[in-house]
Formats: structure tokens, sequence, C-alpha cells
């Protein structure tokens, strides 16, 4: 089976600080270093690593050929890539001590995919494959009836979290992944209980916590997360969800799925940076096993 992925790439500018600044205030940066990011790309590479056949639909500026490159080395190919008018989507991460972060988003040419594309892309999926979607790119929701369409499971990332994007495109999802915040706003906004909602599950992650597995007429799963000291927790929800999407579509049971996924997650905050930091599926399991 594969995963397909219509996802953000960014270019992250990270800087490391002792604290995150306040509103107003100026603080210096001790350290910055430029990578690959973007939450469509961060997922698309935790499931290649995780051991899915992956597939990446997305969008980037003409002038920024390093990317290609930068994508070859992850094991992410440019068939399905485009460059377009707009510049490359980036992002600004600030990063502190304790592993905490603020990002501010410039979306770019993510805002720019190429419905031709996106159809041709799809074409070639089989019923039961795996479409990851985010809130960080247009024309999801055309994408995910596509996708639905050819008996593909969607799941889609409500993240950065909007009410209109989520409630456009939820007829089509099969799996909603959110965190805790987003769980509690789609709730309060819908008045409808997660365990309701018009899809197969909702997997809510909680950070330090666990994650949790919601379905109607059964049981919630809680998985608890690993312990372990941060470093940086940026991308560690899409570091779930691609793996989680990888564990799934390679035929693991929602248990053994949400343990591997909750393991992959713990081992990608204790290393800086989003992308470069996705684990490969036998540290994972070696994690596991321990």
């Amino acid at each position: 089976m594969s995963v397909y992925c219509l996802g953000s790439i960014n270019i992250d500018h990270v800087y490391r600080l002792p604290a995150l600044p306040l509103a107003g205030e100026t603080a210096s940066a001790r350290a910055y270093q430029p990578g690959l990011g973007g939450k469509g790309i961060n997922q698309s590479i935790a499931a290649l690593r995780a051991g899915a056949r992956v597939v990446h639909i997305g969008a980037v500026g003409q002038g920024d050929g390093w990317i290609a490159a930068a994508l070859a080395e992850h094991g992410i190919g440019m068939d399905s890539i485009r460059a377009v008018a707009e510049p490359t989507g980036h992002a600004i991460v600030a990063v502190d001590d304790r592993g905490e972060n603020q990002i501010i988003i410039y979306s770019g040419a993510n805002q720019a995919q190429d419905p031709a594309l996106i159809e041709a892309t799809l074409s070639g999926a089989r019923r039961g494959d795996i479409l990851l979607l985010q809130n960080e790119t247009s024309h999801q929701v055309e994408a995910a009836a596509l996708a639905r369409a050819r008996g593909m499971r969607v799941f889609y990332s409500a993240a950065p979290f909007a009410l209109e994007p989520l409630l456009a495109v939820l007829p089509h999802v099969t799996h909603l992944l959110v965190n805790a915040g987003e769980a509690r706003a789609l709730v309060e906004a819908t008045g409808v209980a997660l365990a309701d909602q018009p899809v197969e599950a909702v997997i809510v992650t909680r950070g330090a916590e666990g994650a949790e597995w919601i379905s109607a007429g059964a049981e919630p799963l809680f998985v608890p997360a690993l312990r372990v000291t941060p470093v940086d927790t940026t991308g560690a929800g899409d570091c779930f969800a691609g793996s989680l999407a990888a564990a799934l579509d390679r035929g693991e049971g929602v248990e053994a799925a949400m343990r591997y996924a909750a393991a992959a997650a713990a081992l990608q905050v204790t290393r800086p940076g989003a992308a470069a930091a996705m684990p490969e599926r036998a540290e994972v399991e070696a994690l596991l096993a321990r």
C-alpha cells in the first residue's frame, strides 16, 4: 500500500533562545539553523522513515532549486511537486531551553497547489491507500473528495486550527487528528462530541500525557507518552501523524500503531529540528523493545 500526502513544504528558520519572547519584547537568539519543514513534508518524511511508500504532492518557489536536493536526501521525489511563481512557504521558529516553541508561518507556494496534478497523482492510488492532509495548503477539499471516491483513507490534521476549512473537508475525512486544544475548540464550536464526529476515528494528541483514539461505539483507547527530556517539540504532532499512518498502512492494529506513533514522537522531540529529526523505523522498534 502507499501513503500520499498533499502537504506544505516550508523553509524553516529556527532560532534557539533561553526563553520565548513576550509580547513587545526583543530577544536575542544564541543559535540559528535554516532547514526543511512544513507540516506536510514533516509527515511525509515521518511516514517514509517508518517504512511506508510515500508520494508527496506540493509546490515550491521557482528560485529554490536546493529544495529538490534536500528532499532527495530524505527520499522524497519531485514528480508531484511543482515550482510556481509564489515564493516557497517559510516558518519562523523560536525554540526555548525547555523545547517549547513559537511558530509564524508564511504560506506562499503552499496555497498555489495544482488541481490537475493532484488528480493525476491520486489516479495512481489504490483502495485502502492513505492520503495525509493538513490545513497548510490549498485544495484540501478537492483532494479529500478525490481520495474518498477512490476508496482511500483520508487523515486530516486540523492544524493550524480554523473551523471553516475543517468543516468543509470533514465530510471526506476518515481519520481526524487534533491536539487537545483543537479538540476542545471543535466540540465547543459544533456542540458535537468527539465520538460523534462524522469520521471513523478522532485521534487526540495530548503532548507529554499521550494520545487517544476515539471512535463511535467503542471505549476510547489511550496510549501514554514515553518519558523523555525534550530538546525541541517542533514537528512532534507531524511525526505522530506520519508514523501512525505508516503503521496502519503496513497492517498494524490500532493499539500497536498508536504505540509506534507515540514512540516515534518521543524520539523526535529529543532532537533539534523538524523534518531532519524524524526517526527511522529500526530506532522506534528498538525503543519499543526496551
